[in-house]
């Protein structure tokens, strides 16, 4: 078998080790409920190349035991993170992309996923009711396109220079928030975290008093970051209150709907998104909730040019796009880039407005019922509007809370479930996400008889 597949003729070894590679995949998800979610020990192959290459039959066996060691997020009690099964047509898509080898850094090396992308990022601003003039980028992750979205916001204020600058956001906002302030070289405290309500909302009341506070010091906010899906409980702020105060004080709105802006795809769900329109950028990240393959995030703003006024160096080696448009590598962080978007553009085809309905409608059905079956006056339940839920038992302490989560989560391993233990204003829960399409109401009652057991 040739290293690379011939310009000139169909290469039957290539073809053949790509076709068994895929049965492999195959076979893999149809044996997932032999295996553990997360496998504790797996048996690695060796790592330095040989002096010669290996044969393909070597080669898919040393694949296997990767896969073989890998989490299963196919497995109907993978309830822990946002991580649902992958979408068949975007595996295909990331096939395709990867065996196109196309970089989306500009036109010249990617014509038609170039477009793709500029049409795609159009039709996704569409669906949150962003402006005309609204467009985007895909990045490699939320955290990836928060930080972008913050270095626009400083981009676009007037007068920072020689100011001390700062940043408000929920205090439940996501690690990439606060990751994002560090990189950008700004100390600690100009993260002015917001403290929130019983829901797991920013108190509207304290943007006000924070920002009088920030103003007095001699200092500048810059931008608000509203959280459309928090981490534990899946809260959304109140955009609608938010955006007013933002228009009103003219400061940059960003909104980080990495794991609710998907629900704006949907009639049904879309008004759990109410006011996001409003906002002057957007991260919604796909993989969490549609099951399209990792990487698949968008950064979305309402005025696409100012993407290239804070990104553009200019490329001297590269032609001019066919329609004036902006190259990839001008409007983000990142200069060569692979075909993020055919993955995420197939796997929407494949599911069709239907499928989207369905898989959003029934993450949230599943919450539903979970959270109507369990037992809430032994189990203190957090949650929002979205598809997860934190719960702890009521009858114990801080300090009990962390090991009732421990043996908890252990005792649902063994029984083929994986929950995740986040640490929630200093007490330890389990959490549920119920993003899973193979997880059923039986799977759920399974799951909430066992938890029963543990109190």
């Amino acid at each position: 078998m040739e290293f690379f597949a011939s310009p000139y003729l169909t290469d039957q070894k290539i073809k053949s080790f790509l076709e068994e590679s895929c049965t492999r995949l195959c076979d893999w998800f149809a044996t997932t409920d032999q295996r553990e979610i997360s496998p504790r020990f797996s048996e690695l192959p060796e790592i330095d190349p040989f002096d010669e290459g290996l044969a393909p039959n070597e080669l898919l066996d040393d694949l296997q035991l990767i896969m073989n060691g890998s989490y299963q997020p196919s497995h109907p009690g993978a309830l822990a993170h946002l991580d649902p099964p992958p979408l068949v047509g975007s595996i295909v898509g990331d096939l395709i992309s990867a065996g196109l080898n196309n970089n989306l850094l500009a036109e010249e090396l990617s014509p038609s996923l170039t477009k793709l992308e500029r049409s795609l990022c159009r039709w996704f601003a569409g669906k949150l009711g962003l402006p005309k003039s609204a467009g985007g980028v895909s990045a490699s992750g939320g955290s990836l396109a928060n930080l972008m979205a913050l270095l626009v916001a400083r981009s676009q204020a007037k007068r920072l220079y020689d100011t001390e600058i700062v940043v408000m956001a929920s205090i439940e906002a996501h690690v990439s928030i606060s990751r994002a302030i560090k990189v950008m070289g700004l100390p600690p405290h100009a993260l002015c975290q917001l403290p929130t309500d019983n829901e797991g909302k920013i108190i509207i009341s304290s943007l006000e008093e924070n920002l009088r506070k920030i103003q007095s010091e001699g200092k500048k906010c810059f931008a608000v970051v509203a959280t459309a899906g928090t981490t534990v409980r899946g809260a959304i702020d109140p955009l609608a209150e938010i955006s007013n105060f933002c228009a009103k004080e003219g400061i940059w709105l960003h909104v980080d709907a990495a794991i609710g802006g998907v629900f704006s795809l949907s009639t049904s769900t879309s008004h759990l998104l109410s006011n996001i329109s409003k906002a002057d950028s957007v991260v919604i990240n796909p993989q969490k909730v549609l099951g399209i393959t990792k990487t698949s995030s968008l950064l979305l703003v309402a005025n696409k040019a100012d993407l290239y006024a804070c990104f553009s160096t200019g490329f001297p080696y590269i032609e001019p796009s066919s329609d004036n448009e902006a190259q990839g590598g001008e409007l983000g962080l990142q200069g060569t880039r692979p075909a993020e978007v055919l993955k995420l553009w197939i796997g929407l085809r494949q599911l069709g407005q239907k499928g989207i309905n369905d898989l959003l409608d029934g993450s949230l059905k599943r919450r539903l019922y979970f959270y109507e079956k369990i037992n809430r006056q032994k189990f203190k339940v957090i949650s929002g509007p979205l598809h997860l839920l934190a719960f702890t038992p009521s009858s114990i302490d801080d300090i009990h809370a962390k090991e009732w989560s421990m043996t908890t989560k252990s005792k649902l391993l063994k029984n083929k479930f994986m929950l995740s233990r986040p640490n929630y204003k200093n007490r330890y829960y389990l959490k549920a996400v119920m993003g899973n399409p193979h997880t059923t109401l039986t799977h759920i009652d399974e799951l909430i008889g066992i938890l029963n057991q543990c109190i």
